[in-house]
């Protein structure tokens, strides 16, 4: 190992404070082992989160540019992928949209064999909505009534639903004692359905990790460890491991060593497996499965939109996912919203251009065709108050294969390819024909409405919100990275906790999913002696 200015001893460290590291925290923590949680984002009060996105220093996080904010952007070849950072992980970050998986989830042939996975993962369900505070959404936003409408006009109106959310909503702003655990949580206050969920609810209504599975687990005795980069984890000589770390900042501190019995990797699927890639490529991990970086999957998901002109109608009403509807059976969209003033991710839209041969040519050519549109998307001003963006997934069996790689300055990166399966969805017509629907009904005489798309989609990179896999289970090593209670094949005490061990496209928001793996995971641990 390098040297180190301080070395941890500990049962456990856990690399990440997500949906998964944040359940291991506090189970295994319960279970008697000491705990260390080691997280590359900084740690937020509710009121430390950014007012509107464009303060990007604590909305973006990209420590080389000195942002230390809870949204990452990144970019593999096959995707542009959207993840969290932070205390919390994509708790922080997250539309709060905690749908169940549907049974195809459960049937998929990259992991139906190794269990009855629903009846396995039932009673782990019921545990994490317990947790995170699961409950419909009570109201009907103009958002809303978008969705509604136009799945009516497709022929498809029974399929909307309000959307199941991880939200206290209390009286608005109205502070009270925890309503969830008995008065042993945090008080929660009320939400405002102010849409700003997704840069860090600032009012105390967002059931984040920090607010139940994290607060348990500190109050137990788990250690986090803010702004901590983990760079290598090596066997030592005694069968434990050291867990080497740098501060994320690069200015305060030095390097620590935490040498634990287990580790649990739970940062994330793209974090985990660039992390595990790394450990393989440098002779640390030698013997990693080479299925690592197979099966990742996108969740076969688009992000679209619709916008008006003006501001007449304010589409900021409501927290972040309110609803959904299915055009067809394996396609499922979702009204999604910034709240006022977080207008900094328009730059993201563009014209929507529909897919297959023509690529960048077709693309400059709708940029000329849709001349007035384009010249609207120049002006972002008011536009999370105009724009009803569509999260559109899919539960189709598709896949990327994600390797280690190099950039252009010899560093390294991650690469992917389509993988198995149907090719990974450039676009999704269904889709498409979604938010020119949306276009129509947001039109009113005197305020246009324009369908539009994200700006990967012309350059064969749609946009991901809920990048998973990599890291799928199986049998043996030949067969998969992780066996069925998560253990990594060939390392006894190295375990995968998080998306990167989802093995199908769930179609819906994995949140819950990810979580309730995790809680059956941590349900198969021995007590400590």
């Amino acid at each position: 190992m390098l040297p180190a200015s301080r070395v941890i001893e500990t049962d456990v460290a856990v690399v990440g404070s997500g949906f998964g590291g944040s359940v291991a925290a506090l189970r295994l923590r319960e279970k008697g082992y000491r705990v260390h949680v080691l997280e590359a984002g900084a740690r937020f009060a509710d009121a430390d989160f950014a007012a509107t996105s464009w303060h990007l220093r604590r909305f973006l996080f990209a420590p080389r540019l000195g942002c230390y904010g809870i949204q990452r952007i990144e970019m593999l070849d096959d995707c542009l992928v959207l993840a969290g950072a932070g205390v919390g992980g994509g708790s922080l970050v997250y539309a709060n949209t905690l749908y169940e998986a549907p049974d195809e989830f459960y049937t998929d042939p990259a992991w139906a064999d190794l269990a009855d996975w629903k009846a396995e993962l039932a009673p782990h369900v019921a545990t994490a909505s317990r947790m995170l505070g699961v409950v419909p959404y009570d109201r009907m936003t103009p958002a809303d009534e978008v969705m509604r409408d136009v799945a009516e006009r497709q022929g498809v109106g029974e399929t909307f639903r309000l959307a199941p959310v991880g939200v206290f909503l209390g009286m608005p702003g109205v502070t009270v004692p925890d309503p969830y655990f008995g008065g042993a949580g945090p008080a929660r206050t009320g939400c405002t359905h102010c849409g700003e969920c997704m840069t860090g609810c600032r009012h105390g209504a967002k059931n984040t990790l920090v607010k139940n599975y994290l607060y348990f687990a500190e109050k137990a005795g788990a250690v986090v460890h803010p702004l901590t980069t983990v760079t290598a984890v090596r066997p030592l000589a005694d069968g434990r491991y050291g867990v080497l770390t740098r501060p994320t900042d690069r200015r305060s501190g030095g390097r620590t060593i935490i040498r634990a019995e287990h580790v649990v990797f739970a940062a994330g699927a793209l974090g985990t497996q660039g992390l595990l890639h790394r450990l393989k490529a440098d002779g640390s991990l030698p013997r990693l499965s080479d299925r690592l970086g197979e099966l990742t999957r996108t969740n076969s998901e688009s992000l679209l939109g619709a916008t008006t002109t003006r501001a007449r109608t304010d589409y900021t009403e409501g927290v972040a996912i309110t609803s959904s509807w299915h055009p067809d059976p394996t396609t499922h969209v979702e009204p999604v919203r910034y709240g006022r003033g977080s207008n900094a991710m328009g730059l993201l839209q563009t014209v929507l251009v529909p897919g297959g041969p023509g690529g960048v040519g077709k693309y400059l050519r709708e940029i000329v065709v849709q001349w007035r549109t384009t010249l609207r998307l120049a002006s972002v001003r008011r536009w999370s108050e105009r724009t009803v963006i569509a999260l559109v997934m899919q539960s189709r069996d598709n896949s990327l294969t994600v390797r280690a790689g190099r950039g252009r300055l010899g560093r390294f990166r991650l690469v992917s390819h389509q993988g198995h399966g149907e090719p990974n969805p450039t676009w999704i017509p269904a889709g498409h024909r979604a938010v020119r629907a949306m276009a129509e009904r947001m039109a009113t005489p005197g305020n246009r409405a324009f369908a539009g798309g994200a700006i990967g989609e012309p350059f064969r990179k749609p946009m991901t919100a809920h990048i998973l896999g990599g890291c799928t289970m199986g049998a043996t090593a030949a067969t998969g990275v992780i066996d069925t209670s998560h253990a990594v094949h060939g390392y006894p005490g190295l375990w995968v906790m998080d998306g990167a061990a989802v093995s199908a496209n769930l179609g819906v928001n994995p949140s819950l999913t990810i979580t309730a793996l995790a809680e059956r995971a941590c349900s198969l641990w021995p007590e400590k002696a």
